[in-house]
């Protein structure tokens, strides 16, 4: 909905690109609007701003006034048949936050409300597959365990699918993934919450929520054995480099390995306090090359696979500032496609112009 930018509040999401006197956008859509952001647009005297109807937190926004005369006077409920998979998703944290909250007060794992959360949102996943590469840019610092978790369980069900997994197994890894981190509620919340650098001990401590979350689910009945397996290990690494045991190869069961690849691939995509977000293109490539020989090269394929189909015709930022159409995506170097520029139409292909890469997708 497009709305005054005075009217705009911290948590709002810009939907779509604002531009001032310039070709390219000051913010770009799936930001998340901060109070430094709306001193930028008093600064740049912007007017109006298209936003989502659902703030970060999940809950509607529902201004004074809206500039869309067809939704003037609306409530904003949101229909969760006929919301966004990003929407839908926004909700589904809210609910997961609830619940991981309870375990932080000491209440055992409700398996049925993870069900309930998981399994709409992996069928609404299926329908919109190409909104599963955009969910990273929804990562917000205070909210990071729960969008974490959620958006893992839903790659992890992605990948499950393109490796042709049953129906069973898929949801088994959509549960799986969004509590391979429930350990985090164990976790010492000043710990948690630091801001700062972790020390020596307290990473070390945050280490082991894989155990503390492979103890939280041992004796859920309607989780298989293997998912339990898979939540303790899915910080193992193939070359043992993983934690907690330092397990390696055949060692690691392909539920730790499938959730390994989405946990690593989100966590990447996301803002963090020690990193800004990088695009998937990005992640994928440092999967691929800098980190050879940790993950399963099935599952990062899968991830692969799936940028190459939603991305022929995509509008992307290379790392030095130009904007850019993808036009074509080799197979066996889905990270490095042909361009064209579009403020010149030149050609380029990023397979022989390694100082380039892809640094942020915007449609």
């Amino acid at each position: 909905m497009r709305v005054k930018a005075n009217e705009l509040k911290e948590g709002c999401i810009i939907t779509e690109d604002i531009f001032s006197l310039t070709n390219r956008p000051i913010i770009s859509k799936k930001t998340i609007v901060t109070n430094d952001l709306i001193e930028i647009l008093k600064a740049f005297l912007i007017k109006e701003v298209t936003i989502d109807k659902l703030m970060i937190n999940g809950t509607p926004f529902n201004p004074i006034e809206t500039l869309d005369d067809s939704e003037s006077g609306q409530s904003y409920g949101i229909n969760l048949d006929d919301s966004s998979l990003e929407n839908h998703f926004l909700m589904s944290v809210q609910e997961y936050k609830r619940e991981f909250k309870n375990w932080q007060s000491g209440l055992a794992i409700d398996i049925s409300k993870i069900r309930n959360i998981m399994i709409p949102l992996i069928e609404k996943s299926e329908k919109n597959p190409s909104e599963i590469f955009s969910l990273h840019h929804l990562s917000t610092q205070e909210e990071y365990i729960f969008q974490h978790a959620v958006a893992v369980g839903v790659i992890s069900a992605f990948i499950g699918k393109k490796l042709k997994m049953s129906k069973g197994d898929i949801i088994q890894l959509a549960i799986g993934g969004s509590l391979s981190d429930a350990g985090m509620a164990k976790v010492k919340p000043t710990i948690l919450n630091k801001k700062s650098t972790l020390t020596k001990q307290e990473f070390d401590e945050i280490k082991r929520h894989t155990t503390y979350s492979y103890k939280m689910v041992q004796n859920i009945s309607l989780l298989k054995d293997s998912t339990k397996i898979g939540i303790l290990q899915h910080h193992e690494r193939l070359d043992g480099s993983g934690y907690p045991l330092g397990d390696k190869n055949n060692k690691i069961n392909i539920i730790a390995k499938i959730i390994g690849a989405a946990d690593t691939f989100h966590a990447m995509s996301c803002n963090r306090l020690y990193r800004r977000k990088q695009s998937p293109f990005k992640v994928l490539e440092m999967m691929l090359e800098d980190m050879f020989g940790k993950y399963d090269i099935t599952a990062i394929q899968a991830i692969g696979s799936a940028i190459m189909t939603f991305s022929i015709g995509g509008t992307v930022k290379l790392s030095d500032d130009r904007i850019a159409e993808i036009l074509f995506i080799e197979e066996s170097s889905p990270t490095r496609p042909l361009v064209k520029i579009k403020e010149t139409g030149e050609m380029i292909h990023l397979l022989r112009n390694r100082q380039l890469f892809i640094d942020e997708v915007i449609k």
